[in-house]
């Protein structure tokens, strides 16, 4: 049967689905499988998908999608998992704006309402073989790597939780080294599939940026060991072209469940981290997260984040933490600058 598709998230960007697609009712139930579905109903919040595009789009009832099976587990967000079985006419939910989908099992519902539903209509079929269901597994730029092939130095930016800063950090610290002549490429790692992120990357002059969904995964959930093999595998990829450093942000905060904490432990990567950026809400975070990392063997360069808001956090970095502080939205370039030449002088 076909089905002609009214948005494409951008989970599957990799399979490059034409509007009209097959489907089949012979579903294989796991992570990265590529489904249609329709809304079944309209939200006013959380209601929008990014397509492939990157552009976000409003989801109204009626809607046919393509979409990607996922695992979610979002502090201020929903928690999802793969249905262990599917059928045609189930009813899945939508986990996050990037497309992943799969069954709702908790949901912060003061920050982003019910999960949206929506009913499966079939699994796309892969064009070139309309027996076989689609999956993004099989759609990638890079393999994951037992290790890095690469001398590239990273430049990693971390923090105590998702909505923290790290991707204003992190494209702050693009945009400088851009500017400085550097070249520079980016990726977003450990957390739950949206090219958002990458492509603000991009913006402040990023030459290349990837995540894990360009090693097959739709998020790092329940992937610990994995994580640390697409990172290793996305650096061997973004040192292609001899960048200057790669900017490296985590989609999750250190304590969450999308393996961070994982990759922050191996000594390869500690070895090739040259800057470690972290980011907090608060005094009390900030002072957990510099003890964390640094007990691991990662230890933090600055801090940056809401805790950097004004002069009070501030002061508690500096003088409590002995640490430098600067505010990824509100710095001048020189203070910036300072801070990143003396991390490199270490």
């Amino acid at each position: 049967m076909k089905i002609l598709l009214d948005k494409i998230a951008s989970v599957t960007k990799n399979t490059q689905l034409p509007p009209e697609v097959d489907v089949t009712d012979k579903f294989v139930s796991e992570e990265g499988a590529v489904l249609a579905v329709e809304v079944m109903e309209d939200k006013k919040i959380y209601n929008q998908l990014e397509l492939v595009s990157g552009r976000m789009s409003t989801i109204k009832r009626g809607d046919t999608l393509a979409v990607a099976l996922g695992n979610r587990r979002a502090l201020k967000g929903f928690i999802g998992e793969v249905p262990k079985t599917l059928k045609t006419g189930d009813i899945i939910n939508l986990l996050n704006l990037g497309g992943v989908s799969g069954i709702c099992t908790s949901e912060n519902f003061r920050e982003v309402g019910h999960a949206l539903k929506m009913k499966v209509l079939g699994a796309v079929v892969d064009p070139s073989d309309k027996s076989t269901p689609l999956n993004i597994k099989n759609f990638v730029l890079f393999e994951a790597s037992d290790s890095i092939k690469s001398k590239v130095p990273l430049i990693v930016v971390s923090g105590t939780c998702m909505n923290v800063g790290k991707t204003s950090a992190a494209c702050e610290v693009i945009k400088h080294f851009n500017r400085e002549g550097f070249k520079i490429h980016g990726a977003k790692l450990a957390g739950i599939a949206a090219q958002r992120d990458t492509e603000n990357m991009k913006d402040y002059g990023a030459k290349k940026a990837v995540s894990f969904v360009d090693a097959g995964y739709t998020s790092t959930v329940n992937n610990g060991k994995q994580s640390v093999a697409v990172t290793k595998g996305a650096i061997n990829y973004l040192s292609i072209g001899n960048p200057d450093y790669i900017v490296i942000e985590f989609g999750d905060g250190v304590f969450g469940e999308y393996g961070v904490m994982d990759v922050l432990r191996d000594r390869e990567i500690q070895d090739s981290i040259e800057i470690h950026i972290g980011c907090a809400h608060d005094p009390m975070g900030a002072a957990k997260l510099v003890q964390v990392c640094a007990e691991i063997g990662a230890p933090l360069d600055f801090i940056s984040g809401p805790v950097t808001d004004n002069s009070v956090g501030t002061s508690f970095v500096e003088r409590t933490l002995k640490m430098p502080a600067i505010n990824a939205l509100a710095y001048e370039e020189e203070s910036l600058k300072k801070i990143l030449d003396t991390c490199l002088k270490k």
